[in-house]
């Protein structure tokens, strides 16, 4: 894994943490991996996105204090987005992200549904999706917004599904679980221990297929070998038949 490093000409200290815990529960904790790790996955084969999250982005430049972590982050036409980033600073990418989640919560009601709200829409963030995954203010507890003409405006549910034009994904409640799924084939994006699984049950078929065929091929080839035979018999019985009806007439 390819780790960006400080520059040395950097004068200006930008840090990279702040001591403090990176969401408020565990619940958060598991939401962020998790979601980071069904976005990489789906986007493995597209070499110009960067998936991350829970990283300072600073977006002034020359100002340390000018600084958020969103909790997840999506980048398109990043630069070199298979290199690992200590931080994420706008002006040195070119760009924000294009889509955000916060995992809000009662304790970072304010920030996240007025300050970072205000702040992506002056960044320019394509889409802004907050998710209360305890339930406890956000109704419902999932939504978003986009950025039309300047300015973000409430993405409306579809059939009870927020749509993230930007990802190409449809997000939906099942139960209390938020899942995400391809708008483009319908199917449920995997985390990563269930798409290794689903890998494993694919390959596993595949080699029993293989496994069949081959042995359906054996089969076929002894049938044939056998019919080979069974027809050399039967063509040496009719030359022997012949033989013999020839000497019995002579």
């Amino acid at each position: 894994m390819l780790i960006e490093t400080p520059a040395q000409t950097d004068i200006i200290h930008y840090p990279e943490s702040d001591g403090q815990p990176m969401a408020e529960t565990g619940i958060h904790v598991l939401l962020i991996a998790y979601l980071i790790g069904i976005l990489r996955a789906f986007f493995r084969h597209r070499p110009d996105v960067y998936v991350s999250g829970n990283m300072f982005m600073y977006y002034e430049e020359g100002n340390p204090k000018k600084v958020v972590a969103p909790d997840v982050f999506v980048v398109f036409g990043a630069k070199n987005a298979g290199l690992e980033r200590r931080s994420w600073f706008v002006w040195k990418e070119g760009k924000a992200p294009d889509v955000i989640f916060e995992f809000t919560s009662k304790e970072t009601r304010d920030e996240d549904t007025d300050f970072k709200r205000e702040l992506y829409e002056r960044l320019g963030v394509g889409e802004y999706i907050l998710y209360d995954p305890l339930d406890e203010y956000l109704r419902p507890n999932l939504q978003g917004y986009r950025l039309t003409g300047g300015r973000f405006h409430p993405i409306p549910l579809e059939r009870g599904e927020l749509i993230s034009r930007q990802l190409g994904l449809a997000l939906r409640m099942t139960g209390d679980e938020l899942r995400l799924f391809d708008r483009a084939t319908g199917t449920r994006l995997l985390p990563p221990p269930e798409l290794a699984e689903a890998y494993v049950q694919a390959a596993t078929h595949l080699e029993e297929a293989i496994a069949a065929r081959h042995q359906a091929e054996a089969h076929a080839e002894e049938e044939a070998q056998a019919r080979q035979s069974a027809e050399a018999e039967l063509a040496r019985l009719r030359d022997e038949l012949a033989r013999l009806k020839g000497s019995a007439t002579d």
